[in-house]
């Protein structure tokens, strides 16, 4: 008994001293990355104030921030951010829900699977911003054609990840459940959704980045609020701070966002 409490004991130090090692690893790696990113700034900076770069065509970190304070003054700021991360937020649930009802449909269904696959693959690789006349078209030149903008690039992209998901799921254990006299609503509850639980959680990463890319698409062609019109109207009137600005707001929330979901993944594993 005494050499059995031994090894246990021996085995807990042990797993002690691997959940420091993997702790102390991830604060060197964030610290890492908190470093290059202070990095990028300081040189860019520092090339900026040496007139190495044109600012004019790149701006500057303190151009940056000047720029925000500004914009924060006239009162434009918050709305701007307000109104991108709102069509974000829609197109995201949005996005996921399609993807998870269209994918379930082609796997309950293997004939609509079969009939759909290949409209998927040519709808996914078709340029968006080709159709964003119609859509505006269509919808209006509002948030209506930004979203469905949005839509069209993270919902196939969604349906495709999930679908693929679902198909690879081991065929072992669907076997067991069909000996066991379940259907195919219990093979899908019980088996599908939670072995591809986490696979779902980790396609939504794949989808914030598409939904931020359809939301800028569709705000450069048509709103007049948002961080793709800041971009857009710097760019007409060739300022910039404005361009930069508006690319380190996207930057920073895409981080807030995927930080988001990676805590959501986390918490859903453990």
């Amino acid at each position: 008994m005494r050499k059995f409490g031994k090894i246990l004991i021996m085995k807990s130090n042990g797993y002690k001293k691997y959940l420091k090692r993997i702790k102390r690893d991830n604060i060197l790696v964030f610290a890492t990355q908190i470093i290059i990113v202070i990095s990028f700034i300081v040189i860019w900076q520092i090339l900026a104030d040496k007139r190495i770069i044109d600012t004019f065509l790149t701006s500057s970190p303190a151009k940056v921030y000047s720029t925000i304070i500004d914009l924060i003054k006239a009162g434009n700021f918050w709305n701007h951010i307000f109104t991108t991360v709102y069509e974000i937020i829609i197109s995201f649930i949005l996005g996921n829900f399609i993807g998870i009802f269209v994918a379930s449909i082609l796997w309950f269904n293997k004939f609509l699977a079969r009939v759909f696959e290949p409209f998927l693959t040519i709808l996914n690789s078709l340029p968006k911003v080709a159709l964003g006349p119609l859509i505006i078209i269509w919808a209006g030149a509002n948030i209506k054609s930004i979203i469905l903008m949005s839509l069209l690039i993270s919902a196939i992209i969604s349906i495709i990840n999930i679908y693929n998901s679902f198909k690879s799921t081991d065929i072992n254990k669907i076997k067991i459940i069909k000996s066991m006299g379940g259907n195919k609503f219990q093979i899908y509850k019980n088996v599908i959704l939670r072995d591809n639980y986490i696979k779902i959680i980790e396609s939504f990463k794949i989808n914030v980045s598409m939904c931020f890319v359809g939301v800028i698409m569709g705000e450069l062609l048509v709103s007049k609020e948002g961080i793709g019109y800041l971009i857009m109207y710097g760019s007409q009137v060739f300022n910039m701070n404005f361009v930069i600005t508006g690319v380190v707001l996207l930057v920073i929330l895409t981080v807030i966002l995927y930080y988001v979901i990676n805590y959501i993944e986390k918490v859903s594993r453990k």
